[in-house]
């Protein structure tokens, strides 16, 4: 079969490899669609920091953000998954470990990761392996483009639960990509008032043609005595961020983090204590799969026009060096079809 196959930093190709066989408790996906995002950009470019934990490395095959159909079960795993339609949860953990057996797989320091951690193949494939245990079924509301929004949209779920928005409260997304758009989309799904911050203006687009009237630049967000906010999200990756969103929430708010700069971000802890703020990470999607799948087959959530273009896998590689056609748009998502 063919995939794609990262190398080295800046370098990457197209290769047939084995295809996979469906071990014990696990099944294998046709991969119908997948996503390109900015962790695969950080493998592709070296700067990833599992690259230099030892936790990953080349020759390696990204992609997490995916949705197919099982064309193979291996033992001990029923036949009706045959056929359907899934995506899958990234994070895989041991399953005998306390956190994997409190619920928190996500967190085994044994786990692979789906493309990214421990060598497991992406999805950035024809096929994938992926146990069955990780599954999670689509329903026919839910099309492929949707399919593979699923892992984004779990982790911009948890991010906004986190948050704890709704009605009558008040939200600041720091970053319009397509983590902080998708928190966007979800908190005001759930009533609350969604602001958003990037860094240009032309950044802020595709915020404004999804509906989102409170769009600001560093240098056009009010000042905090008149725009006050009872939460915080930061999807972005800038190290001077993460203080930022400690300095716009209210005392007693909730920041919550998501994004990962490439260089320490700077915080003073003690302006958490002094607001009595309440600060979040959130590491991955587990958890928010199946609530990110109800709010799309429900159709309270559309994330479809954050997917500028679907390409084949011998178009990635330009993909992940930055390049777009001009026809695409300013929505920050590519989709891959692996069978183009």
């Amino acid at each position: 079969m063919r995939a794609f196959v990262v190398t080295g930093p800046g370098a990457a190709e197209v290769r047939e490899v084995a295809p996979p066989v469906a071990g014990p408790g696990e099944v294998v996906v046709d991969v119908v669609r997948a996503g390109v995002c900015g962790t695969d950009a950080e493998f592709f470019s070296g700067h990833m920091a599992y690259l230099h934990s030892g936790d990953a490395r080349y020759p390696l095959r990204i992609g997490h953000e995916w949705c197919g159909v099982v064309s193979s079960v291996g033992s001990g795993v029923p036949e009706e998954w045959l056929g359907r339609r899934v995506t899958g949860d990234t994070m895989l953990g041991c399953g005998r470990c306390a956190r994997c057996h409190g619920g928190r797989q996500h967190l085994c320091a044994d786990r692979h990761e789906i493309g990214i951690r421990g060598g497991w193949p992406g999805a950035l494939a024809e096929r994938l392996p992926v146990p069955v245990r990780a599954l999670h079924p689509l329903p026919d509301q839910v099309d492929a483009t949707l399919g593979a929004l699923v892992e984004p949209g779990g982790n911009a779920l948890r991010v906004v639960e986190a948050a704890q928005v709704g009605p009558g409260r008040r939200l600041l997304v720091l970053g319009p990509g397509t983590i902080g758009l998708l928190v966007a989309q979800i908190a005001a799904a759930r009533g609350a008032e969604v602001h958003l911050l990037g860094r240009e203006e032309p950044s802020l687009d595709v915020a404004r043609r999804l509906g989102f009237g409170y769009a600001w630049t560093a240098r056009t967000l009010p000042a905090p005595a008149a725009l006050a906010f009872d939460a915080v999200a930061d999807a972005a990756n800038d190290e001077r961020l993460p203080a930022l969103a400690v300095d716009r929430v209210e005392p007693g708010g909730r920041v919550v983090y998501i994004g990962l700069a490439e260089r320490p971000s700077l915080l003073d802890t003690r302006e958490l204590v002094l607001k009595d703020v309440t600060a979040v990470g959130v590491l991955s999607a587990s958890g928010g799969l199946a609530g990110a799948i109800e709010l799309y087959a429900s159709g309270a959530v559309d994330p479809r026009p954050l997917v500028a273009a679907t390409v084949g896998l011998d178009e990635v590689a330009g993909v992940l060096r930055g390049e777009r056609e001009p026809g695409w748009g300013a929505a920050p998502k590519i989709h891959v079809d692996p069978c183009r």
